[in-house]
């Protein structure tokens, strides 16, 4: 990103009222001809001058002096949030040029997580203007608590950057790309702070039927909440659509959990609804949907993690196998069969809280870890191994490591169908995208593209006030989006 000097400019242009032009003056009338007098006659007397004058009659170098005294301080300098700081008077300036697609959009409150929501526009989209659904559960201010919702948003007009076309550029179907983003709500009210929001879809046996959507929040106030937002959705696009209260209230309120935690996540292999979700004295419990519609919890939580447990994946391709990950600086693989309720693999993962844990769903055997230290790290779990009853194992090394950040990772992801990119976001502002697959060198982790200590796997950095969260879109290549203090932001690189 390049920097500049915040300076407030103002340029005044007085156009001619309604297209008038200087009045001419009129010929001698005892002259029969006149002198013709052509209104657009140049004012240069000979070619010589018109040379040396430029667009505005000036010469080409007093304008550019003037240009040059006015123009804005710009730094074309690599900064690096987290690393670089902002001195008086800078603010950063993206390089849209490294965008296919760059948009922000504001809600009334921040909110501090959200999921992407799958819909029935298609696969592998790569036309604009963009479309995606969303759900985010808000933090609002502690004293205006009850103002706190459940927001079921759908983002569309999102178009990609505007660039410079060749004039025999063959693309004319720009028309419907540059249009303006437009953000729209449909709230269910809640009474606390979202920590964490997952949305899980259940397929109809109606196969022309849209799916039933559910959305399992974690609150401030330890509850978890399970809500049918389908006709929230529906709602978008059909008009006339009325949502009835009824619709709007939880179909379970869930209270097992003795404090409050953000570890939720529902299981990909298990349609009807299976839900995990962990709290804040290390207790894990299960949830699952009955026959005819019922929630169920499975009151003999999971235990053995010496802290809170902050984050929590399924297996994507082994349905009764999960893992968590702890401020105890653990990482824990469970088995939901065990009578025991104990883990069946404990490996330590950092030295501080693990914030943060991403599963592979292309490579099942791949589990990414965020650190609070700002390192993040990929672990084979093929060397994870139960310890033998006489003896530790010998503890496994990560596949790959990385401390560029500098503040703690808040959020990581694999790229939906490419098993060699990963997504981070950190404390430091910074929503970055990598590449496993660049090969690491001593020699160029220490000077990439002539920037110190910047490792060769680092594809980009997106800056995102206070990012709390980011998810890939499951159905548009490449789209990331992010949610922070500044609202949420989507974008696409030219990279990824």
């Amino acid at each position: 990103m390049a920097k500049r000097a915040a300076e407030d400019t103002e340029t005044i242009a007085t156009p001619l009222k309604k297209g008038d032009r200087p009045i001419r003056p009129e010929a001698d009338e005892e002259n029969e001809v006149g002198e013709f007098e052509d209104e657009f006659e140049d004012e240069f007397e000979s070619e010589d001058e018109v040379f040396e004058a430029g667009v505005d009659g000036r010469p080409d170098a007093e304008r550019e002096a003037e240009e040059s005294r006015d123009a804005m301080d710009v730094d074309q300098q690599t900064f690096i949030p987290g690393r670089n700081k902002l001195q008086a008077g800078e603010s950063l300036a993206p390089d849209t040029s490294t965008y296919e697609m760059l948009h922000t959009l504001s809600t009334t409150w921040p909110c501090l997580s959200f999921d992407i929501v799958r819909d029935s526009l298609g696969d592998n989209r790569k036309t604009y203007p963009v479309t995606l659904y969303a759900v985010a559960g808000t933090q609002a201010e502690l004293r205006k608590s009850r103002e706190n919702e459940l927001m079921v948003l759908k983002l569309s007009g999102l178009s990609r950057m505007e660039r410079d076309r060749d004039e025999d550029s063959d693309d004319d179907d720009d028309g419907d790309e540059n249009t303006e983003p437009i953000l729209e709500t449909r709230s269910i009210s809640l009474s606390s702070t979202t920590n964490r929001i997952r949305a899980h879809q259940c397929p109809q046996s109606d196969a022309s039927s849209a799916p039933t959507t559910f959305t399992a929040t974690m609150t401030e106030a330890a509850e978890v909440l399970i809500h049918n937002v389908t006709p929230h959705l529906s709602a978008f696009d059909i008009p006339g659509t009325v949502i009835t209260p009824q619709q709007s209230q939880p179909l379970a309120s869930l209270k097992m959990h003795r404090s409050e935690g953000y570890a939720v996540d529902w299981s990909p292999l298990v349609p009807q609804g299976k839900l995990l979700t962990g709290d804040n004295d290390g207790r894990i419990f299960v949830t699952t949907c009955e026959d005819g519609g019922r929630w169920t919890t499975d009151n003999r939580p999971f235990t053995g993690h010496g802290g809170s447990v902050e984050d929590i994946q399924w297996s994507p391709n082994e349905k009764n196998v999960f893992a968590s990950a702890s401020s105890d600086g653990t990482v824990k693989v469970w088995d939901v069969r065990s009578k025991s309720r104990k883990a069946a693999i404990t490996v330590t993962v950092s030295s501080t809280d693990v914030n943060v844990m991403s599963w592979s769903h292309q490579t099942a055997h791949l589990l990414a870890t965020g650190a609070d230290d700002g390192q993040w790290a990929v672990w084979d779990l093929r060397q994870w191994k139960p310890p033998p009853s006489n003896a530790a194992n010998p503890a496994p090394k990560p596949v790959a490591s990385f401390n560029f950040n500098k503040e703690q990772i808040t959020s990581i992801e694999w790229h939906p169908t490419d098993d060699s990119i990963v997504a981070v976001a950190a404390g430091d502002n910074t929503l970055t995208l990598w590449d496993l697959a660049v090969e690491l060198d001593d020699e160029e982790s220490r000077d990439t593209a002539g920037v110190q200590d910047v490792p060769p796997q680092l594809l980009f950095v997106h800056y995102m006030e206070m990012v709390k969260e980011c998810h890939w879109h499951p159905q548009i290549p490449g789209v990331v989006m992010g949610t922070g203090g500044g609202g949420f932001g989507v974008f696409k690189t030219i990279s990824v």
